[in-house]
């Protein structure tokens, strides 16, 4: 029709609709807001303790280690650290960290290495060991900045008999690698005298690399482990490092038996037996009678220094 105009079109208001929205309203502001999907497991941001550590679901937290096994490379690190995490108050770092000796790990700090060490309870020792640590010249300082009051474990073998397990360990990872590797009489040998370049004969000067990390820890804060006893009769051994860490005995001699077909000691811990690896324990070398005897005649003198320097001495030849 025309001249007709569409009249503009109002809302019904009304008194009971106002005041039904008005609830509606006061209701939304009271419930809290709902994501439109669930979030995805783990996306949510965990709260960090005051301390920095980094908690589990379970209320342990990663620490900067209280104890570290410094050294000696093949002194029976491995076998100090399993015997010692029969404790339930230790809680030990399952691989070598290479912290303070490794500079591309050391350059990520000390919130990296936290990170790398296990939960653990509150009342548990957290334990970590690289035995390169013993005799990187760096490494001494660099574990003193960061805790000048930690305990430290050096555990050592007969330097002879260590450079035979050093000479060892790594002709069996060339052979896995199908590399040919020399015979130890080449590696021992230069121009008929030991060769001093050899690193096996320099990792076992012990009071060389002990008078560096004395310059920055009091002897009272090493302890000492005899590599060679801890393989014959290892539980005395472990009562001394529960005794230093002061720690309670908990560690008991049914925890060890003698597996004869390896032809060393396992653990048993709660009903389970465990040995060490089959790498561990591996047959030396031949060694001629008069070269081995040279050997013993090397370490003589170092050894004695090395006597002197810790107050006391070593079954050692």
């Amino acid at each position: 029709m025309r001249g007709w105009r569409q009249a503009p079109l109002k809302p019904p208001w009304c008194p009971a609709m106002a005041s039904l929205l008005l609830g509606a309203v006061l209701l939304l502001t009271q419930l809290p807001l709902v994501p439109c999907k669930p979030t995805e497991p783990g996306s949510e941001l965990p709260k960090t303790p005051r301390n920095g550590s980094h908690p589990s679901s379970s209320g342990g937290a990663q620490h900067l280690p209280q104890t570290i096994i410094i050294g000696v490379r093949k002194g029976g690190t491995r076998a100090l650290l399993e015997m010692l995490s029969l404790h339930p108050d230790v809680a030990a770092a399952d691989n070598e960290v290479h912290f303070f000796d490794w500079e591309e790990h050391y350059r990520q700090g000390l919130g990296w290495y936290r990170s790398q060490m296990p939960f653990s309870a509150p009342h548990q020792l957290t334990v970590e060991k690289t035995p390169a640590y013993f005799t990187s010249p760096q490494v001494p300082e660099r574990v003193y900045r960061m805790n000048p009051n930690i305990r430290l474990l050096l555990i050592l073998r007969d330097p002879a008999e260590r450079v035979l397990s050093d000479y060892t360990q790594v002709y069996y990872n060339h052979l896995q690698k199908r590399k040919p590797y020399p015979p130890i009489q080449q590696v021992l040998l230069r121009e008929g005298r030991l060769n001093p370049d050899y690193k096996a004969l320099n990792r076992s000067l012990y009071h060389l690399h002990l008078q560096r990390w004395l310059r920055f820890f009091p002897l009272p804060h090493l302890h000492l482990v005899d590599g060679d006893r801890l393989i014959r009769d290892p539980f005395p051994e472990i009562q001394k490092v529960e005794r230093f860490l002061q720690l309670s005995p908990q560690i008991n001699a049914s925890n060890f038996y003698f597996n004869k077909t390896k032809g060393f000691y396992c653990l048993r811990d709660g009903g389970r037996d465990r040995c060490l690896h089959e790498s561990k324990g591996r047959a030396h070398p031949q060694v001629d009678a008069r070269l081995l005897h040279r050997l013993h005649e090397y370490f003589h003198e170092p050894n004695k220094k090395f006597f002197e320097l810790v107050g006391r001495t070593f079954d050692w030849h």
